[in-house]
């Protein structure tokens, strides 16, 4: 019995030859990059990284890499698992779908070094229209403009931004200063309302700068983009 377990742990029956090991690597890289293609399509704008997107291609064909090398080896696959449970990955993930695409990339790794190109060209394929179809969906960016000025002009100032964008600007923060007799106001308001309020009005930070009392206008997007 104690002979029969450890045949089946150093066992390398069923090694790749290095024709399947080429084929492997192919089938890989052409997965990959649709993978590439796909990120590229769905993620436009400042949130796209293309040293992301390249890593998504070579953890694909490392984790093919892997998987050819571990076989049908049970000791050294449960070798190769303990090795790689030490590795602490600290990237921060700035869009909640790149996790999808590291899974994806992880999947299609794996299909490739097993030599399973059905599983790995149907699924690619099925999750290639889903997340490049997706990708165009955006969030309702949220916009906050802040306003520092005297305090004579906080009236002022609350009713221009209510006319401007139709009263759906909602007033996050309010500072008053009694003594230097100035004041800050935030408001909160969705990137589609101040879009919708530029083309009737102007640029609503100008339109606001230019009321009494009104020494700067700041819009902080979420992107980190700020205009004043």
């Amino acid at each position: 019995m104690k002979e029969l377990l450890y045949n089946n742990l150093v066992s390398t029956q069923g090694a790749l030859t290095l024709e399947d090991v080429i084929i492997n690597f192919l089938a890989a890289c052409v997965i990959s990059i649709l993978i590439y293609i796909s990120y590229k399509l769905s993620h436009t704008g400042a949130v796209y990284s293309q040293k992301f997107n390249v890593s998504l291609v070579m953890l694909v064909l490392v984790t093919t890499l892997v998987m050819n090398v571990i076989g049908n080896n049970i000791a050294l696959s449960l070798g190769m698992v303990g090795a790689l449970s030490i590795v602490r990955f600290r990237t921060a993930i700035k869009d909640p779908r790149d996790t999808a695409y590291i899974f994806w990339a992880i999947a299609v790794g794996i299909c490739c070094g097993v030599s399973d190109y059905l599983i790995a060209g149907i699924g690619t394929f099925i999750i290639f229209l889903f997340l490049t179809f997706f990708g165009f969906v955006r969030d309702n960016e949220r916009i906050l403009i802040v306003v520092r000025m005297e305090d004579k002009a906080m009236e002022a100032v609350n009713n221009s931004i209510s006319s401007l964008f139709e009263g759906k600007a909602v007033l996050r923060v309010n500072n008053h200063s009694v003594e230097e007799k100035s004041a800050e106001m935030i408001f909160e308001i969705s990137d589609k309302l101040v879009k919708k309020s530029e083309k009737t009005n102007g640029m609503c930070n100008k339109v606001i700068s230019e009321i009494e009392g009104v020494k700067s206008v700041s819009i902080v997007r979420q992107d980190d983009e700020i205009n004043q």
